[in-house]
């Protein structure tokens, strides 16, 4: 699961792009609890949402003409943005936003993998990252639906130094990702072949968010009582907890997951 000990290579933030911030701040506060703080004058209307005071996520108003349709962008950690983007496209991804300093909080930049994804880079200034991580009301699992986990792996691994590792499962393996070095105990997400995934399949390729809850259940009920759409319902993952995946009123993607108690 993420950390906020923040280590090169592993996620440290996640935002929101929506059409509406006024109404994606409604459902996240209703479903989660986040209420939605404006960084500020000159800050193009980004936000911070946050829970009992902490950072847990930004949001950010934008229309399709400039960033696509809604979705969520998670960030990883880097030490030197732009030496982490000229290795993207050395490695047949792409710049989508070149590093960009802000407003000396770090730099951030947006790209592509070989596969057309977006994600994004994070090199922290006086912002390391969220302020909480992997408990109820905050990310703590992030997964790559992807047509080549092969080329993919090897993307990521030359990019940003990402090490694989298959985990059995009843019926099948599931890809692990953790930061160069730091091993197994320290995986913070996944690698999933999109042709395997029916939810998945006709969507294309993406990063899902994975939102930590105390009950799933009661989550997507309350999704579709504030307008969100349920993807998967929750569903139990022997090993792992219970998962449902989810949309927000606008469209944008995450999940949900109620981890099964660690013995």
């Amino acid at each position: 699961m993420l950390t906020t000990r923040f280590v090169d290579g592993a996620p440290s933030w996640a935002d929101l792009a929506t059409p509406d911030l006024d109404g994606a701040a409604s459902f996240y506060r209703g479903l989660f609890g986040w209420e939605l703080r404006s960084a500020g004058p000159g800050a193009g209307g980004y936000g911070f949402f946050q829970l009992a005071g902490q950072t847990v996520a930004g949001a950010m108003p934008a229309t399709a003409e400039q960033q696509g349709p809604p979705s969520w962008t998670v960030y990883f950690r880097t030490p030197d943005a732009e030496t982490t983007a000229r290795g993207a496209e050395r490695a047949h991804g792409a710049v989508l936003l070149p590093p960009t300093e802000v407003m000396g909080q770090g730099t951030v930049a947006v790209l592509a993998d070989q596969a057309g994804v977006p994600f994004g880079l994070w090199q922290p200034g006086r912002t390391k990252g969220v302020d909480v991580a992997s408990e109820p009301g905050a990310l703590c699992w992030v997964e790559l639906y992807t047509p080549d986990i092969a080329a993919t792996a090897a993307f990521y691994y030359a990019v940003l130094g990402l090490e694989t590792s298959a985990v059995s499962f009843p019926g099948g393996t599931y890809t692990c990702v953790n930061p160069s070095g730091a091993g197994e105990e320290a995986m913070f997400g996944g690698i999933v072949p999109l042709a395997d995934d029916r939810v998945e399949a006709a969507s294309g390729a993406y990063w899902l968010p994975y939102i930590a809850v105390t009950d799933a259940d009661t989550v997507v009920a309350r999704t579709r009582e504030l307008g969100g759409t349920v993807r998967m319902p929750a569903t139990d993952l022997p090993g792992v907890g219970r998962v449902a995946k989810l949309a927000d009123p606008y469209g944008a993607r995450f999940a949900v997951i109620r981890p099964e108690p660690q013995s």
